[in-house]
């Protein structure tokens, strides 16, 4: 395995590791029910994908 000849700066260790934030999911309020859901994924409480109805949701008793 090879190893560092040289120490790494300071800042340079530091603009490596300026890229590894996490960042906050992004989040979209649905038409229909006004709830917020994740972008490209199926609103669970009606089942339904852009406008079409993909999934029966059972309803709760």
């Amino acid at each position: 395995m090879p190893n560092p000849k040289r120490r790494h700066s300071k800042s340079r260790t530091r603009q490596r590791r300026a890229h590894d934030a996490l960042s906050v999911p992004q989040y979209q309020t649905d038409t229909n029910t006004g709830e917020p859901r994740l972008p490209h994924r199926i609103d669970r409480a009606t089942g339904t994908y852009k406008g079409r109805q993909i999934i029966d949701v059972k309803e709760s008793e």
